[in-house]
């Protein structure tokens, strides 16, 4: 699990967009195993933005159902029950996504960046506008899912959930990087973010020197 933190406008969700073709790059290039990534990779992608991506007025399953068969899953009912079950909103499946609460509705999009089995997930925010139990719900689904073998990338202003979370962590600011590498070398004695780090901070502090 690898950590995208940095302040407002630092450019994650632009880097994000980016990898999923949303936008195209001013300059250098995406890859992935080594190549350059085209729409064919990107479709093997899962992607969860921070605004909704949903459509309101569709029902929990029939939305899943529905993006499942777009990807191309032999079973897209199967799927889309898995995810429904897994995240703790069974008893919403046959609810429009607007008639749910942010927190359900959160749940819902990761779902649907889910059920295709993605081998590369990319989430900005995830975990915006949970509560502890959605958080702890989440956070349990996105370890396993890593647990797997598939890399999973997630932008989160929570950086007690990134430290406790994520193997590495990148930290941007105003579209460039100051640090990156695993959390506990970057916090680590004598690690030069910014400055020196003579001390072992936690992640908030250590993100806050590089943002300086």
């Amino acid at each position: 699990m690898f950590g995208f933190v940095g302040p407002n406008g630092a450019g994650k969700t632009t880097a994000m967009r980016i990898i999923l073709g949303v936008l195209s790059a001013d300059a250098g290039e995406v890859r992935w195993h080594g190549r350059p990534v085209d729409a064919a990779v990107r479709r093997r992608f899962g992607y969860m933005p921070e605004e909704r991506g949903l459509y309101p007025k569709m029902r929990v399953r029939a939305q899943l159902v529905y993006l499942a068969a777009l990807h191309g899953v032999t079973d897209p009912l199967a799927a889309a029950d898995r995810w429904i079950e897994r995240l703790g909103v069974a008893g919403r499946a046959d609810d429009r996504i607007e008639a749910l609460s942010l927190g359900n509705q959160q749940r819902v999009q990761l779902a649907a960046a889910l059920v295709h089995e993605p081998e590369l997930l990319v989430l900005d925010e995830p975990f915006s506008g949970l509560d502890p139990v959605g958080v702890d719900v989440l956070s349990g689904v996105l370890a396993e899912y890593a647990a797997t073998g598939v890399p999973v990338v997630f932008s989160s202003h929570q950086l007690e959930l990134v430290e406790r979370l994520c193997e590495a962590v990148a930290i941007i600011k105003d579209g460039r990087l100051v640090a990156s590498g695993a959390v506990d070398e970057l916090r680590g004695p004598g690690r030069r973010v910014v400055r020196e780090v003579v001390e072992r901070p936690t992640l908030a502090e250590l993100f806050r020197e590089a943002v300086k």
